[in-house]
């Protein structure tokens, strides 16, 4: 009776090992390396893109991913050299990140270009739709999505702010990054009441 008592518990003991050691293995390795890539085209002494750089690397530890405990962050700088900035682009497409933060147009087309797999995730940048980075700004599509400069529908508000703050303005000026932005600053000169050149 003891010997079939001792054989269960040993069965016991060695079943409930067999379950636990993947827990025990899990443990001993860590959690998994995540990878971001961070393409800029600035200097890295660019004392602006610092700030940007050190924010979003704080904004991402904010939400749990600590560059060099689970998540290693290759930011690479460009320094306003587009060979420079496509050979990097290739670089860090080849690392095989799980996301590639593109800062600027200058950076996006030739992340774009070298990987169509890759998420890249864009800021500063003017006309995504435009420059062909995206299909529509609802519906990108393709393995890019991002942040615009500037929101053209608001322009009949910026007029409209325009004419509250100076009444008697009767012109106003504008550029058009695109011409097909063209018919948003018609509308926009029909609402406000102003001239618009």
């Amino acid at each position: 009776m003891i010997a079939a008592m001792k054989r269960r518990a040993f069965i016991a003991l060695l079943g409930g090992a067999a379950a636990a050691w993947p827990l025990a293995a899990r443990a001993q390795q860590g959690e998994r390396v995540r990878r971001i890539g961070v393409l800029t085209p600035f200097a890295s002494d660019d004392p602006a893109e610092q700030t940007n750089v050190l924010a979003f690397e704080q904004a991402l530890a904010q939400l749990g991913w600590i560059d060099g405990r689970n998540a290693r962050i290759d930011i690479h700088w460009g320094a306003g050299d587009p060979e420079r900035i496509r050979r990097y682009a290739a670089e860090l497409v080849a690392l095989a990140p799980g996301v590639i933060l593109a800062v600027a147009s200058a950076t996006t087309g030739p992340l774009l270009q070298a990987t169509r797999t890759v998420p890249v995730v864009f800021v500063q940048v003017a006309e995504p739709v435009g420059a062909g980075f995206v299909e529509t700004l609802s519906r990108p599509g393709g393995n890019a999505t991002g942040f615009m400069l500037y929101e053209y529908g608001i322009g009949a508000k910026w007029l409209e702010l325009l004419r509250e703050i100076v009444p008697g303005v009767k012109h106003a000026m504008t550029a058009l990054a695109r011409p097909a932005n063209g018919g948003l600053i018609v509308r926009a000169r029909r609402r406000s009441g102003c001239i618009v050149m």
